[in-house]
């Protein structure tokens, strides 16, 4: 499936200043698909599906796919918001919610749409901001620790029988992404970005290796993104 869009989701260059969140977020999507794998189909729901840019990690044991957004998009099979998901209760075995959360104007509620629409057992796959420039798309609202974001998901919906959230990448990389993006808009987005970028995002991964303290959330740190992994 080489030329389904999205592959710069899937595979995203280190000379962009994305790179840290969007390599990390591909590699975990497929980690879980692994793990997947090793049982039988799932129903997938995508919410804020784009272009479904993950749907081929997924397309081997997914029964159905089906994604869902908040605006008309030819990929989309369903349009609703994550906070008013237009779905039935426990109807999907996995549900998906990448880089959504921050958008939206009710993310407790949307977290209550997540647990609803997940059958026992199942799983949701989220992940969102921990620290990030504003890029609203077309809004955005929020950032998270991550306590704050398993606040949110244990006070939105208490019955979760096993949460967990994980820093995707540690301070040195968060760092590298923001210092990225702003060598990104001095030189106007152009090639001569490429190669001062991919020497950041190559030293925030070598300082997140070499110091364990840069890659957990202690006191000072500045992680760019958060997974969570929730099971009814």
């Amino acid at each position: 499936m080489g030329d389904w869009p999205g592959a710069e989701r899937r595979h995203p260059s280190r000379s962009s200043s994305t790179w840290v969140i969007r390599h990390a977020l591909a590699a975990w999507l497929q980690a879980q698909a692994e793990e997947l794998r090793q049982g039988p189909p799932v129903r997938i729901l995508d919410v804020g599906c784009g272009v479904k840019p993950y749907y081929p990690f997924f397309a081997d044991i997914a029964s159905e796919y089906v994604g869902v957004d908040a605006v008309a998009n030819p990929m989309a099979d369903l349009l609703g918001l994550v906070e008013d998901l237009p779905v039935e209760d426990a109807s999907f075995d996995v549900v998906l919610c990448t880089q959504v959360l921050e958008h939206c104007g009710d993310p407790a509620q949307a977290v209550r749409e997540l647990r609803r629409v997940t059958k026992p057992g199942g799983r949701v796959l989220a992940s969102t901001h921990g620290v990030q420039v504003y890029h609203p798309s077309p809004t955005d609202y929020y950032r998270w620790t991550h306590e704050g974001l398993r606040m949110l998901f244990t006070t939105s919906a208490a019955d979760w029988r096993t949460l967990t959230v994980t820093p995707a990448a540690g301070t040195a990389s968060g760092l590298a992404m923001l210092l990225g993006t702003y060598v990104e808009i001095a030189l106007r987005r152009t090639a001569l970005a490429r190669p001062p970028v991919w020497l950041l995002n190559r030293l925030g991964v070598a300082l997140d290796r070499r110091v364990p303290m840069l890659r957990d959330p202690v006191p000072g740190s500045l992680i760019p993104n958060l997974h969570v992994v929730a099971i009814p």
